[in-house]
């Protein structure tokens, strides 16, 4: 599976090898089958690559690329588990617990762990006989821990190791398929120990005080004595189902069909764990090996099957065709040979209560600016229907914070807790009488602060005229300071001064707020003024 960056074609039946620099040599580090039965071996160098084989095509490792195809390897296995974990270079270790039984053509064999021998040889061949569809020479391996799975799949012939057998299993394998290093493993080699099943019996101080806990360490979660954490490269999904078919299956609406009636299996399990989804994911795998996934955030937890298939409906009208990087954009469908599995995932849930719907209708109007806000998100785009966040700061310009709707309000510090809005950017409550008194601040501000000219008292008195964008303003009324003080704890602060803030009014009713920069006498000498908004 090693990507190579080659000037030309080899000839059909050459052999190939891959070269990379290592320690300042180029050494092979893949090779083929023919390569293979002419005598290269990995590790060796180019130059006596080239003196075994002199007609062997050489091209230089890609490791960019390697990386790419495994992570795309690895998106088209979320097919059989959601919890993928990359092996770089060349592998995937996939915790398949639970899983196996849905390949299974009876029970499985009622141990109750997950696994059953006909799931597990169904699993097992199904995705080696894809790989294989899709070009890939590949081996895996089935076993109670991810050492020996590892194990048997790069070093032994592969297959399914029976709960418990794991260490009669790995025996005859070489040292090396502990995934220890190098150094290592020749040190072993030349101590004579050169099977796995040579170090069962051996003290363990001795080895650990010579080659660290590293190789106790591989040694016991081979064989089950101590666990190993895998890290998905992906979260898994908190609910989700699917569906596969025997025929490939294409179309728009059918795929819509299919997602509805997987919303609809979502349901009771929303219901029973008393949640409510705020982000659903689709995922559509191609017959040819790619995935193309869709998702949709809502601004409220929803478990209501029919208006996620019209949230999906709105996003897949929107964005249109399967594309080659996994994400869907704008035009005709591209389904290509067609689709053989789609998986609907609740990634992100909210608890979602019972509700009572008030007399005076209040939910139900809520419930329909939220479905609004999420059918225009899902068509639009999430980035393009926003609400304001509060921020925890003193500067007026970095007091609220635009998020998107469908998604969820962090707190001021981002704890993500709801955050409450300030009330001079609240809208008004119709069933409270509006104020007489203008609002504080204004509820726009411009995107930097206008330099005005003033004339005002000092040290602190208010503006008595001003000269703004070449008019000349006189004032009537003013009220103030409100006094902001420096955030001196933010590195982009440092250097700012303390601001006073004025709402001033003009003989014809137009209101502005303006600040001046800087205490006069204590931090300048010369203070200067800006506009940082108007006053509807």
């Amino acid at each position: 599976m090693a990507g190579a960056c080659a000037s030309d074609t080899p000839p059909e039946g050459a052999p190939v090898a891959i070269v990379a620099k290592i320690k300042n040599a180029l050494r092979v580090v893949a090779i083929d089958r023919v390569a293979e039965r002419r005598g290269v071996r990995l590790g060796i160098s180019l130059a006596d690559a080239r003196g075994a084989v002199p007609d062997l095509h050489v091209a230089e490792a890609d490791e960019e690329a390697d990386g790419a195809l495994l992570d795309k390897i690895a998106d088209w296995c979320d097919r059989y588990t959601p919890l993928v974990a990359l092996d770089p270079p060349h592998g995937l270790l996939l915790d398949m617990s639970g899983c196996a039984h849905l390949f299974a053509r009876g029970e499985g064999d009622g141990r109750g762990d997950g696994r059953g021998d006909d799931g597990e040889a169904a699993l097992l061949a199904d995705c080696l006989r894809r790989l294989k569809d899709q070009g890939f020479d590949a081996r895996g391996a089935i076993a109670s821990t991810a050492g020996a799975a590892w194990a048997l799949a790069h070093y032994g012939p592969g297959g399914i190791v029976p709960p418990g057998a794991e260490a009669e299993a790995v025996a005859a394998l070489p040292v090396a398929a502990l995934r220890i290093a190098r150094e290592d493993e020749a040190l072993l080699d030349q101590l004579g120990l050169k099977r796995i099943g040579q170090l069962y019996d051996k003290p363990r101080a001795p080895l650990a005080a010579r080659f660290g806990v590293h190789l106790a360490t591989r040694l016991d979660q081979a064989l089950g004595r101590l666990d190993e954490v895998l890290t998905p490269r992906r979260p898994a999904p908190q609910l989700s189902a699917e569906r596969r078919f025997a025929e490939p299956l294409s179309g728009e609406e059918p795929l819509l069909e299919i997602v509805r009636a997987l919303a609809h299996r979502l349901h009771p399990a929303l219901m029973r764990h008393g949640l409510g989804a705020r982000l659903v994911e689709a995922a559509f795998f191609h017959v040819d090996g790619r995935v193309s996934r869709a998702s949709v955030g809502t601004a409220a937890p929803l478990r209501n099957a029919d208006t996620m298939a019209m949230l999906f409906a709105e996003r897949l009208s929107a964005l249109g065709s399967v594309q080659d990087e996994g994400d869907w954009d704008g035009g005709d469908w591209d389904s290509g040979d067609g689709f053989d599995m789609v998986r609907l995932a609740v990634r992100r849930a909210e608890p979602l209560p019972a509700a009572q719907i008030d007399f005076a209708g209040r939910a139900e109007s809520d419930a329909g600016l939220t479905r609004l806000a999420d059918r225009l998100s899902a068509r639009l785009g999430a980035a393009q229907v926003t609400r304001f966040q509060a921020v925890d700061t003193h500067h007026p310009e970095r007091a609220v914070r635009a998020l998107p709707f469908s998604g969820p309000l962090a707190g001021p510090r981002g704890n993500g807790q709801a955050a409450a809005v300030p009330a001079w950017i609240q809208p008004a409550d119709a069933e409270k009488p509006q104020a007489e008194t203008p609002p504080d601040r204004p509820l726009r501000l411009f995107p930097r602060p206008e330099p005005v000219d003033t004339i005002a008292e000092v040290p602190e008195g208010p503006p008595l005229r001003f000269r703004w964008r070449r008019v000349m303003v006189d004032v009537a009324r003013a009220e103030g300071p409100e006094r902001i003080a420096t955030e001196w704890w933010r590195p982009e602060d440092e250097g700012r001064a303390t601001r006073d803030y004025y709402r001033v009014e003009d003989a014809e009713g137009r209101r502005y707020w303006l600040f001046r920069e800087g205490l006069y006498g204590r931090e300048t000498g010369s203070p200067l003024w800006y506009m940082h908004g108007l006053f509807g």
